[in-house]
């Protein structure tokens, strides 16, 4: 209906507009094949993306100490993933050392992190970021943007890390039966601590594409995006109920949503439109699932 839909541009706009989500993404799948949830990607993102840019335009300046810091683009990168794994893993150690169910950690997370990307901004963007940092998001490499280059090479660790390692077989084993796996001797809260943690430096990742990108971090950014990586698992195949699902599966759920998101804009659709039709793809999704998995609890 569109004769801009199927042309190359678009095909890497879809590309582009999915990276940020893909990357949330497998950190949820690994979350949610050990039967937990990660409500604070989305904050998590915000606040990873702002404390890079900070650290990038600002540095660290403490008069007391007479001590001023600067950063590269490099060191504002390494910062921004250092936040994204200390949130992952105070997620994890929550669950696993107070027995705090994964829901409520993480969603106690969204606000807490949401509150620090405001304290971090002063509820302003921070613009004006360079163009080394903004070739991240906007830049080109070998006729492929740079977010689709970050994002593959993540997709590619990922199969690889739950296909060929122990520690994929173990969370699969922790999704599938917790208990028989306890009692097999693993490591359970090691484990659960270290997917959390991965989960926290992917929202991170996804945090400085953004923020390149938009030349910006928004203390708003990431809002609702947590929904959008949830939906991308669950229409990608991957068992709420823990121990089923796939890499893979999820990227083509977050290729459903950019290509349905795409073609909705183009049909200029109503955003509030484009929610509901989305709300029901994902709980069509669920339905099939439950059809064909009818023992799963």
């Amino acid at each position: 209906m569109s004769d801009k839909f199927l042309t190359p541009e678009n095909g890497w706009n879809i590309m582009r507009q999915i990276s940020v989500n893909v990357c949330i993404s497998i950190g949820m799948t690994l979350v949610i094949l050990t039967r937990g949830i990660d409500l604070s990607v989305g904050s998590i993102l915000a606040l990873s993306g702002a404390v890079a840019a900070g650290l990038l335009k600002y540095g660290i300046d403490v008069p007391s100490l007479n001590l001023f810091i600067g950063f590269t683009v490099f060191g504002a990168i390494l910062g921004g993933l250092f936040v994204g794994g200390g949130l992952g893993v105070f997620n994890g150690w929550m669950i696993t050392k107070f027995k705090v169910p994964p829901f409520v950690a993480t969603l106690a997370m969204l606000t807490i992190a949401r509150g620090a990307t405001m304290l971090w901004t002063g509820g302003f963007p921070i613009t004006g970021l360079g163009a080394h940092f903004a070739f991240i998001g906007t830049g080109w490499f070998l006729g492929i943007p740079m977010p689709v280059w970050i994002t593959a090479i993540l997709v590619v660790i990922a199969v690889i890390v739950t296909n060929k390692t122990k520690f994929g077989r173990y969370i699969y084993a922790i999704g599938g039966n917790e208990s028989a796996a306890r009692l097999s001797g693993l490591p359970i809260n090691k484990i659960k601590i270290w997917v959390y943690t991965i989960a926290g430096i992917l929202a991170a990742v996804g945090g400085i594409i953004l923020t390149s990108r938009l030349d910006s971090a928004q203390p708003n950014a990431g809002f609702s995006y947590e929904l959008d990586s949830i939906a991308a698992v669950v229409i990608g195949g991957t068992s709420l109920s823990g121990g089923r699902g796939s890499i893979l599966g999820t990227v083509q759920g977050a290729l459903i949503i950019g290509v349905l998101n795409s073609g909705l804009v183009l049909l200029n659709v109503s955003p509030f439109w484009q929610q509901i039709i989305k709300g029901f793809v994902i709980l069509l999704a669920v339905i099939l699932d439950r059809i064909n998995h009818p023992n799963e609890e």
